[in-house]
């Protein structure tokens, strides 16, 4: 006779396997929910929760691949759809937020310039794709990547959520998208936070400079988004130009007259 109870203590640790595994790709499609949500937000004016939305699809993309690598419940289909969620939440949503917080003045520029975000965001997660299953230093990543891009509309927007009319100050907002955009497609590299080594000798330092970023973020959270996600930006760039000013091959000495 077979006992219920302990056909079910059998089934218990698959059934489990299963949730676990369903885990990431939930948080994947509460990912899109943000960016979707946060297009709605744009459309309707509110700003302040559009930008927030963005920040919350951050935390839960990097929380997706987090639980993904931990469950090793990595996959094709979740790589896809993490790409898809990402193009929703990273590409059209700052796009449709710059444009309806104040690049619309700038008529057909103003979408232009969001489309071309978009197509940036696009052909960086499917060159990312490709490189996933290459071998390529982890450590870095190979044009800025689309949170951090999505990060400098949005938390510029957040630092002032009441929008641009004139169309002189919206020109002057365009490199805000189309800086990220133009940097999304280089070869620069950006350094990985995921990549950190935190079993390292430095790690207390890594831990530390974290609690020091989320205490100012809790003390002045708009002026200090802006400020982590340009520093982001400029610090790459900066080691970017000087490592190719150090590697500038140096003239050749003049010739000299021989004497006969």
């Amino acid at each position: 006779m077979i006992n219920p109870l302990t056909r079910r203590r059998t089934e218990r640790p698959e059934r489990f396997r299963r949730g676990v595994h369903l885990l990431p790709s939930m948080l994947t499609v509460s990912n899109l929910l943000c960016g979707y949500a946060s297009v709605v937000y744009s459309t309707r004016g509110d700003f302040d929760t559009a930008a927030i939305l963005i920040g919350v699809a951050m935390v839960v993309d990097a929380l997706d691949g987090f639980f993904a690598r931990l469950t090793s419940s990595q996959s094709a289909f979740g790589a896809e759809l993490d790409s898809l969620a990402d193009v929703v939440s990273f590409g059209v949503a700052p796009a449709i937020l710059a444009f309806t917080w104040g690049l619309w003045s700038l008529g057909r520029l103003g979408w232009a310039a969001g489309f071309i975000y978009v197509a940036a965001t696009a052909m960086r997660l499917a060159r990312f794709n490709i490189q996933s299953s290459s071998a390529y230093d982890k450590r870095y990543f190979a044009g800025l990547p689309s949170p951090a891009a999505a990060a400098v509309t949005a938390s510029t927007v957040y630092l002032y959520p009441w929008g641009i009319q004139d169309y002189r100050a919206a020109a002057l907002a365009l490199p805000m998208l189309l800086v990220p955009g133009f940097l999304m497609v280089t070869t620069v590299r950006f350094r990985s936070i995921k990549a950190i080594d935190v079993s390292s000798r430095r790690s207390p330092r890594y831990i530390l400079g974290g609690a020091v970023a989320l205490a100012v973020i809790a003390i002045h959270p708009r002026i200090a988004l802006v400020v982590l996600s340009y520093s982001y930006v400029v610090a790459a760039l900066g080691v970017f130009l000087f490592g190719r000013l150090r590697r500038r091959p140096t003239p050749p000495p003049p010739a000299q007259d021989k004497e006969f």
